[in-house]
């Protein structure tokens, strides 16, 4: 069978669809995975050697803007500005996304969380398309109840949202044809063809994706949490000086800290994510991103003197660090992150307990998921939302080092011996029973 994929233009989205790729792969599933040329690159060397018969790359292109060359068709790197300029232009793809269905012909398409347009290409060509979501299925059951049903509350009070992260998720609502993402978003999950795909397992999640199944009229079917598999034998001579530097650490004694490949602290974030990292006397290693083409330098960026004063009990990484490798480290403690999905699931299959600072979008819930499985804590922010760095150095000190904190510690650690015991198999065969049904059977006509 052959199944063409097609993921957002975010290596948080792009990870997870090649992931599965690759799992579906090894069950004979010949993969297309559809993206621009820029994404395409970004994971070429995943594909070489052992997946280069069965996941073929397939180039989709954009029409060409005045404000975004090709090295802007991604969200890494994006100026902010410019995201619904990238949403605009992935929309009028469409014709060429049609050429590509016409040309391959797969048996099917898995089609991202924002893209209604792909399902109804597919339809119109008689190709049944699902709907693969890289993220959680609490944060879907919470988007799809506050979509239809405003002002009520989900039925679990332990998934919520602040009121000054609500008006930072509507103030990135992009309207494109003069259709919102609210409304694209239920379109998707409206099309998808009997079935929805989430990259989660039960144990932390069940009951979202009982409450989701329900709300959408659709089985939702896990596929696990699709993280990569780390070898030591294929370690690049770039992560070598970072590797080396968490070689001369203690045991679980280093705080790392990274916020994706989207996000860009502001000034005042980055001042007081330092001055928290300086006041928690741990040792980090901490990852600062800028748009491409950013002017500032790291020593600018960071508060003067800080460099100075931790000394080698800190590493600060400029754009870019091996993040899976990291926190597989014996040495790495605990993960001060934006809670992405992705993340989350790295940290979690790794037994790593996080510090929970989200910062946009999906991140908010997926920090409430983390206090409620109990593998991490989030500290408090001021009524407007704003970092408290003696906030973050308590969180940090009691997550890594405290004995406060040693429940999460012991439940991270469990968790994460439960996700090495149980493996994803057994959600993979499902899912290869779900799609081999759904083909059979639906003949292109869901």
């Amino acid at each position: 069978m052959k199944i063409l994929m097609l993921p957002w233009l975010a290596h948080g989205h792009m990870s997870p669809f090649l992931e599965l790729a690759k799992r579906l792969a090894k069950k004979n599933f010949h993969i297309y995975l559809c993206s621009t040329s820029v994404n395409l690159s970004s994971i070429k060397n995943q594909i070489a050697g052992k997946y280069s018969d069965s996941i073929e790359p397939v180039e989709l292109q954009l029409p060409c803007l005045p404000d975004l060359p090709p090295h802007y068709h991604t969200t890494n790197g994006l100026p902010p500005h410019l995201m619904t300029t990238l949403k605009t232009a992935y929309e009028m793809s469409a014709p060429n996304f049609s050429n590509i269905l016409t040309t391959l012909h797969p048996d099917l398409v898995m089609y991202d969380f924002n893209q209604p347009w792909a399902a109804e290409i597919a339809s119109s060509q008689n190709i049944p398309a699902v709907q693969f979501l890289p993220f959680g299925a609490s944060m879907t059951a919470f988007g799809l109840y506050m979509i239809k049903y405003p002002g009520k509350e989900l039925p679990y009070p332990e998934i919520y949202i602040r009121d000054y992260e609500i008006a930072k998720v509507r103030s990135r609502d992009a309207r494109v044809n003069d259709v919102s993402d609210g409304q694209r978003f239920l379109q998707g999950l409206d099309l998808s063809c009997k079935i929805l795909l989430v990259k989660s397992f039960k144990e932390i999640e069940e009951r979202f994706m009982d409450f989701l199944s329900v709300a959408s009229g659709k089985k939702v079917v896990p596929v696990g949490p699709l993280v990569q598999d780390i070898s030591l034998d294929d370690i690049q001579d770039e992560e070598m000086e970072i590797i080396n530097w968490l070689d001369q650490k203690e045991n679980a004694s280093v705080v790392f800290v990274s916020f994706g490949s989207e996000y860009f602290l502001t000034e005042d974030e980055r001042s007081e994510i330092a001055r928290g990292l300086e006041l928690s006397n741990v040792n980090f290693i901490w990852v600062i991103r800028f748009p491409f083409g950013g002017k500032i330098t790291v020593e600018k960026a960071l508060p003067e003197g800080f460099l100075e004063r931790v000394g080698d009990r800190g590493k600060i990484v400029d754009g870019w660090a091996p993040q899976a490798r990291i926190l597989k480290h014996a040495n790495t403690g605990a993960f001060l992150s934006h809670c992405g999905w992705s993340s989350m699931m790295e940290s979690m299959k790794f037994g790593v307990p996080m510090i929970a600072l989200p910062m946009n979008i999906d991140q908010p819930l997926n920090a409430r998921l983390i206090e409620a499985v109990g593998v991490g804590l989030e500290p408090l922010r001021d009524e407007k939302g704003n970092l408290q760095s003696e906030e973050i150095a308590k969180v940090i000190r009691k997550v890594l080092v405290e004995e406060s904190g040693k429940n999460v510690r012991r439940k991270a650690k469990e968790l994460s011996e439960q996700m090495e015991m149980r493996g994803d198999e057994e959600e993979i065969d499902n899912l290869v029973e779900e799609v081999v049904q759904l083909c059979q059977k639906n003949n292109g006509c869901c």
